[in-house]
């Protein structure tokens, strides 16, 4: 990969641990499955998937399992020369339990701190910041010191380039408290042109779960275009001019995990292409369902292909 990527994603890095077993607790499952995870490296992957040049910004820990994250960058198409190895970090791990078709708990294993977190200023590549097409972000990268620094630089340089795009992405457990995630978006609400996240992250960033008031109070804070995600009503986008509304697209759940980072990867893709906005939400509502059909996230991502036969048969 030569010059800038089209795609520019900063954020979590690790292994996901799922159960091949549908339907029991952890302490009952045998076998499990391995991949790649954590939002800003699944959204990558899924832009890769379309055939875009994409780079992810991000840290492992020196030891085998940051050695096979390198590898599967590699292997699906995403430029890992801006993922760092931090010698004094383990690579985080993350369990869930799969009980279709609409609850799958999260373990996460970062302790004492994860090596994502200590992506600081100096690790930034300003230049690809800049002139990247699309800048991925998200709401966890500003959890914690060096990482929300980082976040913050890269938001400025980028300096409201069009495709400035936040994940609103709130974990509870990456924060003390809702209202420090609150007030750290705050502070980037207003310098980014597209944001994303569903109906109770848009409660923590503007305190609004109305699809319809959220959507307007991220644009009242500067964004272009804000995307609200609604669970079973579909999707809403909204820009000062245009207002799409997309129905859920019908699945047989397998997992729902991923869907969000299918949806993200396919947004970027849609925008990368100049679709309208009400294709490039179809498109990425499709996506999202195909991976929740789907056990695992990073390698479930589709591409244009099997997204396109689903709109057609729909």
């Amino acid at each position: 990969m030569s010059g800038s990527p089209e795609v520019l994603a900063i954020g979590r890095l690790g292994v996901d641990v799922y159960p091949l077993e549908n339907g029991v607790g952890l302490e009952q499952v045998n076998t499990f499955g391995k991949y790649l995870g954590g939002t800003a490296a699944n959204v990558a992957v899924a832009v890769a998937r379309y055939g875009h040049e994409v780079e992810l910004v991000s840290r492992v820990g020196d030891d085998p399992f940051g050695r096979y994250l390198l590898a599967e960058l590699r292997r699906l198409g995403v430029g890992e020369r801006l993922v760092a190895t931090d010698p004094g970090l383990k690579t985080p791990i993350t369990f869930c339990e799969l009980f279709p078709p609409d609850d799958f708990p999260l373990y996460f294993y970062r302790e004492p701190k994860a090596p994502d977190m200590n992506v600081d200023v100096a690790q930034l590549d300003l230049e690809a910041v800049r002139e990247a097409r699309i800048l991925w972000v998200t709401a966890t990268g500003l959890s914690d010191e060096p990482s929300r620094q980082a976040h913050h630089a890269a938001i400025a340089a980028r300096d409201r380039i069009r495709h400035t795009i936040l994940d609103l992405d709130y974990r509870p457990m990456f924060w003390d408290d809702a209202s420090q995630a609150t007030a750290q978006l705050e502070r980037v609400l207003g310098q980014v042109t597209v944001a994303v996240g569903n109906r109770e992250e848009c409660l923590v960033a503007v305190g609004e779960d109305d699809p319809e008031r959220a959507a307007d109070a991220l644009l009242e804070r500067g964004v272009e275009l804000a995307v609200v995600k609604q669970g079973p009503r579909g999707v809403l986008a909204k820009t000062r001019e245009e207002t799409v509304e997309v129905p859920v697209y019908h699945v047989d759940v397998v997992n729902g995990l991923g869907a969000g980072d299918a949806f993200g990867g396919a947004l970027c893709h849609g925008l990368l292409e100049g679709w309208s906005l009400e294709r490039i939400i179809a498109f990425a509502n499709v996506a999202g369902a195909i991976v929740a059909s789907r056990r695992e996230c990073s390698t479930a991502m589709p591409d244009a292909s099997e997204v396109n036969a689903l709109l057609q048969g729909a």
